[in-house]
């Protein structure tokens, strides 16, 4: 794919050498806001739901996008999502918090949890979300509390570990015998049984393979598998699944020189496989679920820095940019690419091989390196590209810098969905102990 094409793709593009990002001029943006700032594109969510939803509809018209909610919790991004009538997947007790707050209805979250406790459980049962459990013992917990509360719950779902993964990198696998999570298959149908046991009459079934994934093999494969765990469930027990959720892990192209994922390819495959397997287990038109998180939201947002410090070297050029992994972990946490580009474009033809470095006090905080790039100037901007998943929400405060604000950009308007921290932040309930005030 030629380099403008993957640009404009995300909604970005050169006009008289200035870059726009969803039609508007990310300087223009720089001036107003300051740097650095996440900037939001509210159509690129919106259009990369639809395709999907249009994609998986074509071929199977009972079914249910859950938003992989931890890829980006902005309040303002859930809205987007719920409005396009979106569900969601909830790893934790807070995003559960964040989505009712965003409008979205109970039936519409599945908590999918791994090692949760008590008070988690707790919660989740009473704000009537679908639990997804990853272990027999958490139902038993469950049982117990729910007995606590006065609730009988009917409703339950399991978490399978087909043993094939996939992903960008190792931490990002998810499925295998020497992972964390799920419950492997000779022993998903003693759990099953033991919901039934317990009178659990309402049943879903769930896997997740990993994160990032470009080729449609590993959803292919795991996909396979999975459901054959599903027809043994389904013989051994008679349980008529009120859904099927093949989990998420749809990639994006992060470099030029990748292409994007194939969705109508994607769609046809496994949903292939899934109305044939239903047929074949006699199941009476479960809703077909998929947990897409960067899919939907990475390509949507940019990070905008300005470069603070050109250091040229015997041996080394750094671009010194007041970014770092306290705003972007991902390149230092995964190795991972986000390409980085220039918000004007003069001097085109004068390129540098540089390291684009951040502020934080540590040698590995390089948010790309021996980069290419049109030779910046100190004082000018750069555009980290694809942050909408797993920027903010990975953030932090180390090195005490307050967290950026996000920008969220619709229609040739502009509107702060989160206010940058401050100084107060840092300090902000932390207490020191009267005796240490003397």
């Amino acid at each position: 794919m030629e380099n403008s094409d993957w640009l404009k793709r995300k909604h970005l593009e050169y006009i008289n050498d200035q870059l726009y990002f969803g039609g508007i001029r990310t300087i223009d943006l720089v001036n107003q806001y300051g740097t650095p700032i996440y900037v939001i594109n509210e159509e690129l969510i919106r259009d990369r739901y639809r395709a999907l939803k249009k994609g998986i509809s074509k071929e199977y018209t009972n079914n249910r996008i859950h938003y992989a909610v931890k890829a980006n919790t902005n309040l303002a991004v859930l809205k987007i999502l719920e409005s396009e009538g979106a569900s969601v997947d909830c790893v934790s007790t807070g995003e559960i918090h964040l989505c009712l707050i965003a409008g979205f209805s109970p039936e519409r979250i599945i908590y999918t949890s791994n090692n949760i406790t008590n008070d988690e459980i707790r919660y989740a049962l009473e704000k009537n979300v679908i639990i997804n459990l990853d272990h027999g013992s958490q139902l038993l917990r469950l049982i117990k509390i729910a007995d606590e509360l006065g609730i009988n719950p009917k409703f339950i779902s399991f978490r399978v570990n087909p043993e094939i993964g996939g992903g960008h990198h190792d931490h990002c696998i998810t499925a295998g015998r020497h992972v964390k999570f799920g419950i492997l298959e000779e022993n998903i149908l003693e759990t099953y049984k033991l919901a039934i046991e317990n009178g659990f009459t309402n049943f879903g079934i769930h896997m997740h393979i990993g994160s990032g994934i470009l080729e449609i093999l590993p959803f292919k494969k795991s996909t396979e598998k999975f459901l054959s765990i599903v027809k043994k469930v389904r013989q051994e027990t008679n349980i008529q699944f009120n859904f099927i959720n093949v989990g998420g892990g749809l990639g994006i192209p992060y470099k030029p020189s990748e292409n994007s994922l194939n969705l109508n390819e994607l769609t046809a495959t496994v949903l292939s496989m899934y109305k044939s397997s239903i047929a074949d287990m006699g199941l009476d038109n479960p809703t077909f679920c998929i947990e897409p998180g960067r899919f939907l939201t990475a390509e949507a947002s940019v990070i905008l820095v300005e470069v603070n410090t050109i250091k040229k070297t015997k041996d080394k050029n750094f671009v010194g940019t007041n970014g770092g992994f306290n705003i972007l972990i991902r390149p230092t946490m995964y190795d991972s690419y986000h390409h980085i580009i220039n918000c004007i474009n003069k001097n085109q033809h004068k390129m540098i091989q540089a390291d684009i470095v951040g502020q934080i006090c540590e040698s590995g905080d390089v948010i790309g390196r021996d980069r290419y790039i049109i030779e910046p100037e100190e004082g000018d901007f750069l555009a980290i590209l694809d942050t909408g998943a797993y920027g903010f929400s990975m953030g932090s405060i180390y090195n005490s810098r307050p967290r950026p604000a996000e920008i969220l950009i619709n229609k040739g308007k502009s509107y702060v969905v989160r206010e940058p921290s401050s100084f107060d932040d840092l300090e902000r309930y932390q207490h020191i102990p009267d005796y240490l005030k003397k």
